[in-house]
């Protein structure tokens, strides 16, 4: 009998995913309208984390050393920063990506294969970026909340480009399948040994944990998409937008003159309130409208 792999795995999660976009429950929350899927779903995902992966990162976190911790951390740490590196490009973000292509070739070479992370010692910034959040620089919308099979939390728009994710990342090519499947539960266990301590106060605070999670997750992956902006970032490849500053108010014509007294232009000293509040409004009015925006394992 063949056994399944961990790739099989998150592709039965994405056509369960695609189900519940067809036969999804009716909910209140215009984010959440598969609420009673995603609920379900919620559970198994909580009975899975208690039965198995809950244990394992406790005993992984008690027994291991905490600089073997960080070490493992640190080698699938610098595998994300290659796909890291593409995003970053991909959204125009060149000095971001960049500084990415950077710390891997650091990493990978004085950081012994990634396991010492040297190119945060030398101020190179680590970034987290994957297809979901470049789909949202070029303005996908994020489209409902979902939470898939032992994945958990995502949009649709991040479970349309999770394949490619999971395509991108180096790990999943790796030819010795004993190596790789052990090298992925450790890359999973080692993540959750991560939220031990979040975890455990969210389940004695919250009164209800997956509204608590959806909420939290949801506003996390739209601070994300838009680098910590007020604004949605969108259609930035291949330009940019240009910042709203830059999108000034029409200049009346020099050869215009008022037709009346009554009409010119107000004293010195006494400024024009109605002109004051329009070219106030100005920028407000240019800035496009906020976006639901959107990551899981």
């Amino acid at each position: 009998m063949q056994k399944a792999t961990p790739f099989k795995l998150r592709q039965l999660a994405l056509v369960l995913a695609a189900s519940a976009a067809l036969t999804g429950c009716a909910s209140t929350n215009p984010r959440d309208p598969y609420e009673g899927f995603n609920r379900a779903v919620f559970k198994f995902n909580d009975a899975v984390d208690q039965a198995a992966l809950k244990p394992a990162a406790t005993v992984y976190k008690n027994v291991l050393p905490g600089f073997v911790q960080t070490g493992v951390g640190n080698f699938f740490g610098n595998l994300a920063d290659v796909w890291t590196a593409a995003n970053n490009l991909m959204q125009g973000k060149g000095e971001e990506g960049m500084s990415d292509v950077m710390r891997v070739a650091i990493n990978s070479t004085f950081g012994l294969l990634g396991v010492l992370d040297i190119a945060s010692e030398a101020g190179l910034k680590k970034h987290k970026e994957d297809f979901g959040q470049t789909l949202g620089a070029w303005g996908v919308p994020s489209g409902p909340y979902v939470m898939l099979p032992l994945l958990g939390p995502s949009t649709v728009r991040d479970t349309v480009g999770l394949p490619l994710d999971i395509a991108a990342d180096p790990w999943v090519h790796n030819r010795n399948m004993r190596v790789r499947n052990v090298g992925t539960a450790v890359r999973v266990v080692d993540q959750r040994a991560a939220l031990l301590d979040a975890s455990t106060l969210l389940e004695d605070a919250a009164l209800d944990r997956y509204e608590f999670i959806r909420d939290g997750f949801l506003q996390a992956r739209e601070n994300r998409v838009n680098d910590g902006e007020d604004q949605p970032r969108h259609n930035v490849w291949p330009l940019k937008s240009k910042p709203a500053a830059e999108d000034k108010p029409a200049e009346s014509s020099p050869e215009a003159k008022p037709e009346s007294k009554s009409e010119a232009a107000p004293a010195e000293g006494k400024p024009a309130t109605a002109q004051a509040d329009s070219e106030a409004a100005a920028p407000q009015a240019i800035m496009p409208p906020p976006a639901a925006n959107t990551a899981s394992l």
